[in-house]
C-alpha cells in the first residue's frame, strides 16, 4: 500500500485531555467518566479511551451498538455504556458485547427483562427534558421492578444557562434516587458539573470540557485547548493591488500582496461562515482569512509572515470558546464537524 500524506492533520494534546478530566473530576465532587460518543467528539474514541484509561478513568458512554462495537475489546476494567439503549435490532449486539444499554424507555426496559439473562443495565431517566428516558411516574410506578440498575443517569437539559430548569432536575433526580435502587446515580455534564457537588452525585459524564470546551463561565481558565487543525500551504502566490480572490470576488487586495492558499474547507467542516473573521498562525505569525471559504481550499494574507513557503503548516485559529462566538457555530459542532480527511496525531 502507498503511504501518502495527508494535507490535513489534527494535532491532540493528550496531556490537556487528561488536565481537562482530572479538573472536571475534582470540581465535580464525585469520579469522572466520559463521554466519548461521536468517536470522541471527532478526536477518536479509541485513542481518547485509551488514554483516559490510563489516566484512571472507569466509565465511557458512546451513543449506538456500532460505536461500541469499534471500540472492542476494552481495556481492562473498563465500563462501557450505550446512550440509546437496545432496539430490537440491537439484541445481538447486546448479548454479545461486554457493552450496557442505557434502558430509555419503558419498552426498552420489557425487551430487556423479557431476554431473560438477568443481566445488569444502566437506565435513563426522563426529569423534564423530553428527549430520551423513563419518565418518573412510569420508574415510580414499577416500569423498573424485576431487572438490575448498575447506574441509573438523568440528563440536564439546560445546565449551560442559568435557568430554573436545573434545579428542577436537581430536586427530581435527587428524589427518584431515593426511590430506585441502583449501584451508582449519574446527573451531571460538562456544564452541570461546573454547577458544584450537589450535581455530582456518584458519576460525572463529562464530554465537551475534555475536549477544550469551556460550557460555562466557572470552567474559563481551568480548560485547555486539545485539537488543533492544521493545514499545509497548498500554494504561494502574489496578488496585485486592486485584485480579488476567490468566489464573489469578496476580498480586494489593498496593495500588491502575499497569499497563502491551504489545502482545506467546508468539505472538512471548517464552514463558510468563518469567511471575514478567520484565521491561522504560522511560527508565531497571524495571517487573517480571506475571502471565501471553498470546498477544499482557503486563502490567507500572508504579509505578516515573511518566509513562509510552499508545504508549510499552519495552525488553525480553533480556541473552541472564541471560534464558536466568532463563527456562530456551537462548541460541539466545531469539534465534531472536522472531517475525516484530517490525520489525526497525538503528542
Amino acid at each position: 500500500m502507498i503511504d501518502i500524506a495527508s494535507p490535513l492533520r489534527l494535532r491532540l494534546d493528550s496531556a490537556a485531555l487528561l488536565h481537562n478530566w482530572r479538573w472536571l473530576a475534582k470540581a465535580g465532587g464525585a469520579e469522572a467518566g466520559a463521554a466519548i460518543k461521536a468517536d470522541g467528539y471527532g478526536l477518536g474514541a479509541r485513542e481518547v479511551m485509551s488514554h483516559l484509561a490510563g489516566a484512571g478513568c472507569r466509565f465511557f458512554f458512546v451513543a449506538n451498538w456500532v460505536e461500541a462495537a469499534a471500540l472492542m475489546p476494552l481495556p481492562a476494567g473498563v465500563s462501557l455504556s450505550v446512550l440509546h439503549g437496545v432496539g430490537d435490532a440491537d439484541m445481538i449486539a447486546a448479548r454479545t458485547l461486554p457493552v450496557r444499554p442505557v434502558l430509555i424507555s419503558v419498552e426498552q426496559v420489557a425487551r430487556w427483562r423479557a431476554a431473560g439473562e438477568g443481566r445488569a443495565c444502566d437506565v435513563m431517566i426522563d426529569t423534564g427534558m423530553n428527549r430520551l428516558g423513563v419518565r418518573v411516574e412510569e420508574a415510580r410506578g414499577g416500569a423498573l421492578n424485576g431487572i438490575m440498575v448498575e447506574t441509573l443517569l438523568s440528563h440536564l437539559a439546560s445546565a449551560d444557562e442559568d435557568s430554573p430548569q436545573t434545579e428542577r432536575q436537581l430536586e427530581a433526580f435527587a428524589a427518584i434516587r431515593d426511590a430506585i435502587p441502583a449501584r451508582r446515580y449519574s446527573l451531571a455534564n460538562s456544564a452541570g458539573i461546573c454547577l458544584g457537588s450537589d450535581y455530582g452525585f456518584d458519576l460525572t459524564r463529562p464530554g465537551l470540557a475534555l475536549y477544550g470546551g469551556v460550557p460555562r463561565a466557572e470552567a474559563e481558565g481551568h480548560i485547555r485547548q486539545v485539537a488543533s487543525p492544521e493545514a499545509r500551504v497548498l500554494q504561494m502566490r502574489v496578488v496585485p493591488a486592486g485584485e480579488t480572490v476567490g468566489y464573489g470576488a469578496t476580498w480586494t487586495a489593498p496593495r500588491d500582496c502575499p497569499v497563502a492558499v491551504a489545502n482545506m474547507g467546508y468539505a472538512d467542516g471548517y464552514l463558510r461562515c468563518h469567511a471575514g473573521a478567520g484565521g491561522a498562525t504560522w511560527q508565531g505569525h497571524a495571517l487573517p482569512l480571506i475571502g471565501r471559504v471553498s470546498m477544499d481550499l482557503i486563502a490567507f494574507d500572508a504579509s505578516r509572515a515573511p518566509g513562509l513557503a510552499e508545504g508549510d503548516w499552519l495552525t488553525l485559529d480553533y480556541d473552541l470558546p472564541t471560534t464558536a462566538a466568532r463563527s456562530g457555530l456551537s462548541q460541539y459542532e466545531l469539534l465534531t464537524g472536522l472531517g475525516s480527511r484530517f490525520e489525526r496525531y497525538w503528542t
